[in-house]
């Protein structure tokens, strides 16, 4: 029976090849796209499993709160460790991994550098490997890296270093310059789905923070990760937790209400508050997003199916009637109709599959990863490619099918079958929807654009032209060299300014601390610090307002604060600030300046209170400005001195404004995705909406013939079969607005600084649909407006 019924769905699958084609054309691109959509949303929730206990690991992370600022870090104080596998009895383990970056050196047997070069380098407690179950190539982890000057490398690393596994047991890599570090054990790499990249793993011994005892003293880079004893959530610690916050903080009267709370694996990847060490991270409502798109396009492509298949209908009345007539039954002819669904999604997954593999390495390197699409390594993908062809068929084909498998045998037979108002009027109704779907996404996609062109047109109050950030190496013997550096460097030909700092002025690299104002102690917010010598203001062109700059020195000698810090502390005028003083770290120092607000993290957040001293044992990056006329000549003789001058370093530079891009690459993203999708969406419905036209020109041919005959004009006929289309895509635009209001809004309001939503996107989806509507409808409807009356009317 299923052989006889794929047999007469080929047969009118090749009958009406055009609408056939149109459904495939349609069915495959959004399958596509939906693969593509779960492949990576695949790939996003497989982040950090596969561990033993992956279910009972955890994560500590710190919290601040003052009365108007609150703060978020996945790191912990060094000394947190120590105190919880004491004082917590709910921990089966706990271990501090702590992460740098280092100079790695591989020596030939002549004291020659054969590899040199900067890595990102961990330190781990031994408990970590009994948290985390890695694969081990030899050795004993807990054992190997006990001892300092020890360490460990993921296969890779050690076939990069030594050619072989075997080649890099027992030898040794020079580390800081100064420290040979003995390679005692080898492990499997991490895969690329884990927020712990680790490639070599360093004894805790070596640490150079392992004895730190301050509790106020927070930082990303040490992260501390516990195994709870079985049966045990974080819920069941949070009175111990409780009780183990106020005994470190709360008792020890901790600065900002610091408290630690747990995290689990699982959530680390997702966390929109705190980051980790691979610095992957996708929220859950990307994820959800993506989903519904998904959604959007797969009902896009059944709405085509169902709109088409229904209006042929008519077209196959008289094979519904001799069917029942023969004592068909109309389950069978459902069955039937089901059938030639089945067989058209099938096809079109075969086509989707072959779009997918040549969309993959452009979404790859969209999103920087290498994303699967294997059936062996991944079978959960051949199951929802399985599932999603099951219910293509099932939406597109069943409410088809059921009308079809209803026809009255008597008026079937006699080809006096109509699709009745309330049908037609579900049709329009799914027509509504579709082209609502394809607005929103109109809308979406022009408001995302219109953003993130304001973002990077918008002014930030500083400078960011030809400015490069190159790294500073800070060991004792190179900061004795400073000076000499910087006095070369300007008179380089095309270097026009220099400054040794912290950081860039719009930065993710935050440091907050409290602080104490003319001798009043701040209990509402934290102060953001950032240090820089006196020619940073000239080069970024931070503009003052009142006061000076500090002077030159080794130590700090006054702050320069911005208006934003003025702003929180109600100084209405600037001059009232200088000369007080803010006491921090136990040193009180004079305001000398006040610098006019810029924007110091990206504009999604807003302007933080601020204060910029010099501290030369705390400068680690050189900004560099640079003639634009001698870009890369400048760039390669300051390259060429920095190497001279800092043998011992890996050269780094990276341009400002390429920094900055960053903040924005989640939004870059979505705006790409949407663009992509809504061209997609538009594809979809305008193919599916000619593929109607062309059945109702064909359906009302000898109407429009007769009319003809009668006086109406070309473009009369024109307008007459235009209308009810234009019509539907009209309400589409009413029901789609309000909702892409809302989306809109909600996207927008992540950031702190935005475009004004106005009336224009709205009018230009609305311009864009009617008029690719007008256009689609109009092509079909005027080749059957010119059609040979005589043609047509001549069996009448």
């Amino acid at each position: 029976m299923f052989k006889l019924n794929l047999k007469i769905a080929w047969r009118n699958l090749w009958k009406n090849k055009g609408y056939t084609f149109i459904n495939i054309l349609g069915l495959s691109i959004a399958m596509a796209s939906c693969i593509l959509i779960f492949i990576f949303i695949r790939y996003q929730l497989s982040f950090d499993k596969g561990y033993k206990n992956d279910n009972r690991i955890y994560r500590f992370t710190t919290q601040w709160k003052y009365n108007s600022f609150e703060d978020y870090n996945q790191g912990v104080p060094v000394p947190l460790a120590a105190a919880a596998r004491n004082e917590l009895p709910g921990l089966e383990k706990v271990a501090l991994l702590a992460s740098s970056n280092e100079v790695i050196q591989v020596k030939h047997k002549n004291g020659t550098d054969r590899i040199k070069t900067r890595e990102h380098i961990f330190y781990a407690e031994t408990d970590f490997f009994d948290i985390f179950d890695l694969s081990w190539l030899s050795g004993k982890p807990a054992l190997a890296l006990a001892a300092p000057n020890t360490v460990a490398l993921s296969e890779t690393t050690a076939k990069k270093y030594f050619g072989t596994v075997a080649n890099a047991l027992g030898k040794s890599i020079l580390y800081q310059n100064n420290v040979y570090l003995k390679v005692t054990t080898i492990f499997k790499d991490m895969p690329a789905n884990s927020s712990i990249p680790l490639k070599i793993i360093v004894s805790y011994q070596n640490f150079y923070g392992k004895n730190n005892k301050d509790w106020n003293s927070v930082g990303s880079q040490i992260e501390c990760y516990v195994l709870l004893k079985n049966g045990l959530t974080a819920t069941d610690l949070d009175g111990q937790l409780s009780l183990f916050n106020k005994k470190h903080y709360q008792d020890k009267k901790v600065e900002g209400n610091q408290t630690n709370t747990l995290q689990a694996l699982r959530d680390i990847h997702f966390s929109e508050q705190y980051g980790n060490f691979a610095n992957k991270n996708i929220t859950r409502k990307e994820i959800y997003g993506l989903v519904i798109i998904g959604l959007f396009l797969m009902l896009t492509a059944c709405i085509n199916f169902i709109n088409l298949n229904t209006a042929q209908s008519i077209n196959r009345s008289k094979e519904v009637g001799v069917r029942k007539v023969m004592g068909g039954e109309r389950k069978q002819l459902i069955v039937q109709f089901l059938t030639e669904t089945f067989t058209i999604a099938l096809l079109a997954l075969i086509v989707a599959c072959i779009l997918t593999e040549l969309a993959l390495p452009q979404m790859q390197n969209l999103f920087k990863d290498q994303i699967s699409f294997d059936f062996f390594d991944h079978p959960v993908i051949l199951l929802f490619l399985t599932g999603l062809t099951v219910v293509v068929s099932l939406m597109a084909g069943f409410y088809p099918a059921l009308i079809i498998s209803g026809f009255s045998p008597a008026l079937a037979i006699k080809n006096k079958i109509t699709v009745n108002s309330g049908n037609m009027s579900l049709r329009k109704i799914l027509i509504v929807i579709q082209f609502s779907i394809t607005i929103i996404l109109i809308i979406g996609t022009i408001v995302i654009l219109r953003q993130m062109d304001y973002v990077h047109k918008k002014s930030l109050g500083f400078t960011t032209d030809a400015i490069a950030m190159i790294n500073v190496p800070t060991d004792s013997l190179s900061r004795t060299k400073y000076s000499i550096f910087k006095n070369r460097a300007l008179q380089l030909k095309g270097i026009e300014g220099f400054s040794y700092c912290q950081r860039p002025p719009l930065s993710g690299d935050v440091s907050s601390t409290s602080f104490i104002f003319d001798g009043r102690k701040n209990e509402d917010f934290e102060v953001r610090t950032s240090m820089a010598d006196a020619d940073y203001f000239n080069l970024f062109d931070l503009k003052l307002i009142a006061g000076k700059i500090y002077l030159e020195s080794d130590t700090n000698t006054g702050y320069v604060v911005n208006e934003t810090f003025l702003k929180k502390m109600n100084i209405h005028n600037p001059q009232d600030a200088l000369g007080k003083t803010i006491t921090l770290n136990n040193k009180k120092i004079p305001v000398t300046g006040i610098v006019k607000d810029f924007n110091d993290k990206s504009l999604k957040e807003s302007i933080s209170p601020l204060a910029i001293f010099s501290q030369k044992n705390a400068y680690y990056l050189i900004a560099v400005k640079v003639d634009k006329n001698q870009l890369m000549p400048a760039m390669n003789k300051i390259e060429g001195l920095w190497n001279s001058t800092f043998p011992n370093g890996i050269y780094n530079a990276e341009f400002v404004n390429n920094d900055i891009n960053r903040y924005y690459e989640s939004e870059r993203i979505t705006g790409i995705l949407f663009r992509v999708f809504a061209l997609v969406i538009i594809f979809i419905s305008f193919i599916g909406l000619f593929g109607l036209i062309s059945f109702v020109a064909t359906q009302r041919t000898k109407e429009v013939a007769i009319r003809k005959v009668l006086g109406a004009s070309t473009l009369e006929l024109v307008k007459m079969l235009n209308g009810s289309f234009l019509f539907l895509v009209f309400i589409a635009n009413l029901v789609a607005w309000p909702l892409a209001y809302l989306f809109t809004t909600k996207w927008l309001a992540g950031f702190a600084y935005r475009i004004d939503l106005d009336i224009w996107p709205f009018v230009m989806a609305f311009v864009i649909s009617m008029l690719t509507t007008l256009i689609t409808v109009s092509i079909r409807s005027y080749k059957a407006a010119i059609t040979n009356t005589i043609d047509v009317l001549k069996s009448e």
